[in-house]
């Protein structure tokens, strides 16, 4: 709201000072921050879940049972892996015309749609455990599981639509991690109670939207 007073009387000594916190975190999170990170957690802890890394998750608590060793692996690998997708992403964004990065933005939000309903299968993982100890193996395998995968695709494309990188890889990451922390923890009766299909298909629900609207122009979204 505009002040009611006159010109004169709004002196820098008379006008209230933000603290140096309000104003680092104004600068760190802009407006469309909660937007870029809301989605992003959402759209890749639907589509985590029952996906391949979160049965290696699986596999590496049922052989150690350290549960904050291996979370504290995946924590580590999945940070550097985003990061690396949601650089990926910022680079096309930054290459493209913004008419040819609406397109290609879009038709991939559409083509995730249809992979996040393409099972992940536990003979894909290679299982084999190194010498690197609990947090080493853990935090390798699952960088290199996330090579190609989902969540990871997913991540390029989430940092090419949205220019707030840093909000698009702490989402990812909390969303990987929502997914992953509570079947390393409690384990398969956890992942088995969860119906895979109907959470798959609200993630691929989610990417279809996310798609039309941005190859639509939805304003915000293109």
């Amino acid at each position: 709201m505009a002040s009611r007073l006159p010109p004169k009387a709004q002196s820098p000594a008379l006008l209230p000072r933000r603290s140096p916190l309000l104003q680092a975190l104004s600068q760190a999170f802009p407006q469309a921050f909660p937007e870029a990170f809301l989605v992003s957690t959402g759209v890749v802890a639907l589509g985590e879940i029952g996906d391949k890394t979160q049965l290696l998750a699986l596999m590496l608590a049922a052989r150690w049972r350290r549960p904050w060793t291996i979370v504290c692996g995946i924590l580590v690998a999945t940070l550097l892996n985003h990061a690396l997708a949601g650089a990926v992403g910022a680079a096309v964004a930054a290459w493209l015309a913004p008419q040819w990065l609406r397109w290609i933005v879009g038709l991939s939000f559409l083509g995730m749609a249809a992979w996040m309903l393409v099972p992940d299968e536990a003979g894909e993982l290679d299982g084999g455990a190194g010498r690197l100890g609990v947090f080493g193996t853990t935090a390798l395998c699952f960088f290199l599981a996330e090579m190609g995968d989902k969540t990871q695709i997913a991540t390029v494309a989430l940092a090419a639509r949205y220019a707030e990188l840093a909000a698009v890889v702490a989402g990812s990451t909390l969303g990987l991690m929502l997914a992953n922390v509570p079947v390393v923890f409690l384990g398969e009766k956890a992942s088995r109670r969860l119906p895979l299909r109907l959470v798959h298909a609200s993630a691929a629900a989610v990417f279809v939207v996310l798609g039309l609207l941005t190859l639509l122009g939805w304003p915000g979204l293109s």
